[in-house]
């Protein structure tokens, strides 16, 4: 019977920290910002144990690589903050459509209306159209008072682009 093949260790996500941090000597900046200049990593492990911090390693590519002293749980929680936060405001405004008939009650349009402007809310836009069937074209000041009622009652929250 065959063994199954061995999983690689995943690498660790994300700067290493402290014992990681496998060079003799680093550039470090202390909590408040500080450049202390270049410092021997046990030196470095030293302060960072002493004042309750970690050695996070910021630049890893530069020699000697810079490392800072921080509290690495609150610089996640922060940054997971802030990743969070960026992906909030990247929301794709969509074209919603709102359709209306000429003949349409009053409630109806109260629904249609609640519902464009929960569209506009979420940062969408919203097509409003007014759709005719047979007849209906003859009257075509029904379906204009119809869109004028509707363009009135979002006017507050709605900039209204075209007007056709």
């Amino acid at each position: 019977m065959r063994r199954p093949p061995r999983e690689q260790a995943a690498k660790p996500s994300g700067p290493r920290i402290n014992q990681r941090i496998r060079v003799k000597q680093v550039r470090l900046v202390d909590d408040e910002g500080n450049m202390k200049g270049v410092v021997e990593i046990n030196d470095a492990l030293a302060m960072a144990a002493e004042k309750g911090l970690d050695l996070v390693e910021i630049a890893p590519e530069q020699r000697p690589p810079v490392c800072r002293l921080m509290d690495y749980g609150k610089f996640k929680y922060e940054q997971k903050k802030k990743d969070q936060a960026s992906k909030r405001k990247q929301h794709q405004v969509q074209v919603k459509e709102v359709r209306v008939r000429p003949k349409i009650a009053e409630h109806d349009i109260e629904v249609k209306v609640r519902k464009a402007r929960q569209f506009l809310e979420e940062g969408d836009k919203v097509q409003i159209n007014c759709l005719f069937r047979g007849r209906e074209m003859m009257h075509k000041d029904l379906g204009i008072k119809v869109m004028r009622e509707v363009c009135s009652r979002l006017q507050d929250i709605a900039k209204i682009e075209t007007k056709r």
